[in-house]
């Protein structure tokens, strides 16, 4: 078993991201077959109204998952481990009968590639014919059903963006992937960079193999910081840190002292000084409080005086003694056949370099910075390799939030693997197929659930719970069709084949997956049915592709762009670049997270807070600002006037503070109260420079997601940020004559 692995194997397959789990309880699936019967589940129909259903009961977690461990002793009856796999039971020998028509499908198309061979095939070539087999249906369906995001075969070389690509099921957030070609001596350099899913990271772990690394619970006995009870019941941290930052931002953008961040001084100094003058509290709570008491003097000064910004202040802790669970390691012995060798080390970036004069990015393929955290470097054999920052070993806490999941596949030196980076996919248990447009629907009606909050909608937790159950039949399906093949294999061949039909039920199984979900999805939006809400003017199934990301819209917005526009009138969303080269961040043509700068080849220090903003998980998302539309804006800033060009995204999430894009729960500057999706709320923050609205990866500054204002320092900038859009064929932005859009201080 992998590194990591707990005592089963988890089940590999693939449920939604970001939703609740169903409860257990009987499936009603109306056409679906019972369990064991030979109809192909691509055929059913699921929970049409008014059509008779039938009971399918609850399956145990062993049909769909493999045991622990390896095959039965020597000598057992292969068939009894293919049913422990199924969590089933042999029965009696049956009478000859005619197999299914796809059994005898399969049969001739074995027997067929060996008709001139007096030999029958072993079970491992019945089984690597019928994965070839799979292959050519494969390409059969993408020709009736494209990809949506063709995958290159040779990425361009030196784009810094790279070339953004969707698979399908939803291992991987929002489904996407992107293809970079670095520029190197040794010829390109080319990666695959995407983030998996927490609950996909299981299956990846399982595909991995660590010597001396596998790792087992103990109770010990350790020193741990925490904070006293009293401050947090008093919020004392909360109310400084919050009163630090808000004057914070005034210092480093220069702006003069709000009431507002007067008053959250004032806010933590009353709840700080009552603490200090009650006779009662401890000496660790009279220190906890008067270093409180000590940070706010700093911040006083500073609001009477200003100056140059506050070193980071960090929240009272105490050291105390505790009993803790803690993951040691043990020795593994030899990997297991069928895992990939993988090594522990400190967490790191790639370290690319972009070429400001000719737009191009560059790596050596070896150079990295390095992280606060943990990754794994796995060998996958050929020249070909794997780089993953695990969930489980990256202490929230303790470790940069923004790295947990994030993997890198890297191809040999050369061009040319674009296709291959995606299926190489497979090797780490993950999805390994282009996403088609019934799969992308899936992930966009995910991403409606999470942005519009439906998860806990009547009738959501029963349709997953049908949707999943769908995808187990499709597992014992597909068993069915190969039990003649399967049944001759060992036990390491058995499970890989088995991890291979469960990725193939997942893809197969979700355009009937997309129509439970669909219908859920509707009612708890306020639609009849799922046809309704699919017929509606605003469902719009598919992504933006016109640009350098690839963003799902909500429905919710794009069906009521008036409503939202309304809500938003007289308020814009700015972004200031403190600073920062309007010509240079227009080159490249994004406005692009810490994250995603860092694997652009952009150096570090153009955030306000990065090395924070990792820690908080805000180093994926680019910062935008709620404010009264400017009427005399200052240079160095994007504006955009109509906020529902952005609020029509399903990826962003936004606080009526400064809270440093916090989604790390174990964050102090996290606050589940405060943060918000809803674009109705956030047209009615407070416009503060201290809202925050993030959006994830980026944003495309030259497509229709562009600006309607970039607001230049001067005459001699503008006219050179034209010439160079001008000279690459740039004449509109978002729909207006880039001339009207490019401005500077003076015109106002």
């Amino acid at each position: 078993m992998g590194t990591g692995s707990k005592s089963s194997h988890q089940s590999y397959a693939v449920s939604p991201t970001a939703l609740a789990e169903a409860p257990a309880a009987p499936l009603d699936i109306t056409g679906a077959p019972a369990s064991g019967e030979g109809t192909d589940l691509t055929g059913a129909a699921a929970g049409a109204a008014g059509e008779p259903a039938f009971e399918m009961p609850e399956l145990p977690e062993s049909a769909v998952e493999p045991p622990p461990g390896a095959g039965p002793p020597a000598g057992e009856d292969p068939l009894a481990e293919l049913d422990a796999l199924l969590g089933t039971e042999s029965e009696p020998e049956p009478v000859a009968a005619a197999a299914p028509p796809e059994e005898e499908a399969q049969k001739a198309s074995i027997e067929g590639g060996l008709q001139s061979s007096s030999e029958e095939p072993s079970a491992e070539e019945a089984v690597l014919l019928q994965a070839e087999d799979n292959a050519e249906a494969q390409e059969e369906e993408e020709e009736t059903d494209p990809p949506l995001t063709p995958v290159p075969a040779a990425p361009p070389v030196g784009e810094p963006t790279g070339t953004p690509i969707l698979v399908g099921g939803d291992d991987f957030i929002n489904s996407e992937a992107t293809l970079v070609a670095y520029d190197s001596p040794d010829g390109p350099r080319e990666v695959l960079l995407t983030h998996i899913s927490e609950e996909a990271e299981e299956k990846l772990l399982d595909a991995l193999s660590i010597p001396g690394t596998h790792m087992e619970e103990i109770q010990v006995e350790e020193e741990v910081k925490e904070r006293l009870n009293l401050d947090k019941e008093k919020k004392l941290a909360k109310l400084t840190k919050t009163a630090v930052s808000s004057v914070q931002h005034k210092l480093k953008t220069g702006s003069e002292m709000s009431d507002a961040s007067i008053a959250k001084h004032q806010a933590a100094v009353d709840a700080v000084s009552a603490v200090l003058n009650d006779p009662s509290i401890s000496d660790d709570e009279k220190a906890m409080a008067q270093h409180y008491m000590d940070q706010l003097n700093v911040v006083k000064d500073k609001i009477d005086n200003g100056g140059a910004p506050m070193p980071w202040m960090d929240a009272y802790e105490v050291t105390a003694t505790k009993m803790v669970t803690k993951q040691i390691p043990v020795p593994d012995g030899e990997p297991e056949p069928g895992t990939l060798a993988a090594t522990v080390r400190k967490a790191s970036r790639i370290e690319a370099n972009l070429d400001p004069a000719t737009g191009q990015t560059s790596w050596d393929g070896v150079t990295r910075s390095s992280a606060n955290g943990t990754e794994y470097e796995i060998d996958m054999g050929d020249g070909w390799k794997a780089v993953y920052r695990p969930y489980k070993d990256n202490d929230p806490k303790h470790t940069e939030f923004s790295l947990r999941g994030q993997l890198e596949v890297h191809a040999p030196a050369g061009a040319g693997h674009g296709k291959d980076l995606v299926e190489r996919l497979e090797q780490l248990h993950l999805m390994n197929k282009p996403m088609t447009a019934a799969e992308g629907e899936w992930t966009y009606l995910a991403n409606n659930i999470q942005a519009q909050g439906l998860e806990g909608a009547a009738g959501m937790k029963a349709a997953m719970e049908t949707a999943q159950g769908l995808q187990d039949l499709q597992v014992q399906e597909i068993v069915h069709q190969r039990m003649e093949s399967l049944m001759g294999l060992d036990s390491d061949a058995l499970q890989t084949a088995m991890k291979r039909i469960h990725l193939e039920a997942s893809h197969k199984v979700l355009p009937m997956k997309v129509e439970v979900v669909r219908d859920a999805v509707a009612k708890a939006s306020g639609f009849t049915s799922g046809a309704e809400l699919a017929a509606s003017p605003g469902y719009e199934p598919t992504p933006s592709t016109s640009g350098k990301w690839l963003t799902w819209s909500r429905f919710d917005v794009t069906g009521n762009k008036v409503e939202i526009q309304d809500a938003f009138k007289g308020r814009s969303l700015t972004h200031s670049l403190n600073g920062g080269d309007l010509a240079s961040l227009l080159g490249t043509g994004v406005l692009a997270s810490t994250e995603k700068r860092a694997v652009m080849g952009i150096g570090g220090g153009l955030g306000m807070s990065e090395q924070e903003d990792k820690m908080t998980g805000g180093a994926n998302s680019v910062f935008l600002r709620l404010k009264q539309t400017p009427t005399k804006p200052g240079g160095g800033r994007l504006i955009w006037d109509d906020p529902s060009v952005l609020m029509q995204r399903s990826d962003y999430y936004a606080y009526s503070g400064d809270h440093y894009g916090a989604i790390n729960p174990a964050h102090s500057y996290y606050d589940s109260a405060d943060i918000t999706r809803d674009p109705m709320k956030i047209a009615h923050f407070h416009p503060s420079a201290s809202n925050e609205i993030m959006f994830r990866n980026g944003i495309d500054l030259l497509g229709a997601e562009a600006p309607s204002r970039i607001v230049c320092h001067t005459a001699a900038e503008r006219n050179s940020i034209l010439a160079s859009l001008t000279s690459r064929g740039i004449t509109q932005l978002g729909g207006k004559p880039v001339e009207d859009v490019l401005c500077t201080e003076a015109d106002y």
